[in-house]
């Protein structure tokens, strides 16, 4: 039986499982704080069913000084809708919308380290955690636990229009 769009145990299927542990950055869409639309590309962890992601709130060290703008867009609207996708035809596809939660820490998130690693190596990830460093550091975790998922891979799954 063919899992319908939709369906969350599309997260467990071969070509979802090969996107969320992939080093292709997510595409996070919102809605901003002026009521209009926003895409962030984003690093990205896939645990215990979600998708974490994070963002400054303060970090002496790299200059930031003001929260990210997205985190109060996010707080006042945290419907979202995610994609992961590659670039190579024909493509593999993974969609994702849910609502987020946002927890504030001290330091930098865990989740957010390990992307760093995934995403730069580990040497290049130990080097932006180690900048990063400083007591008056502060991150926001940003948690996706989605209610739907999709999955297209242009050759098992393909898209409604294209008769899927």
């Amino acid at each position: 039986m063919e899992l319908a769009q939709g369906d969350l145990r599309l997260l467990e299927t071969d070509t979802a499982q090969r996107l969320l542990h992939s080093t292709i950055p997510a595409r996070l869409a919102y809605v901003a704080t002026d009521g209009t639309p926003r895409v962030m590309s984003t690093w990205f962890v896939w645990t215990r069913g979600e998708l974490v992601m994070a963002t400054y709130v303060h970090c002496p060290p790299m200059g930031i000084t003001r929260p990210a703008a997205r985190l109060r867009a996010l707080r006042a609207n945290p419907a979202v809708a995610v994609t992961i996708d590659t670039e190579p035809q024909p493509p593999e596809v993974l969609l994702l919308r849910g609502r987020v939660s946002i927890t504030e820490v001290d330091g930098m998130v865990p989740e957010q380290a390990q992307a760093a690693r995934r995403f730069l190596g580990e040497a290049g990830g130990a080097g932006y955690v180690a900048q990063a460093s400083h007591p008056d550091t502060r991150m926001a975790r940003i948690a996706l636990r989605p209610t739907w998922a999709g999955v297209l891979d242009f050759q098992n799954r393909l898209p409604g229009i294209l008769g899927g």
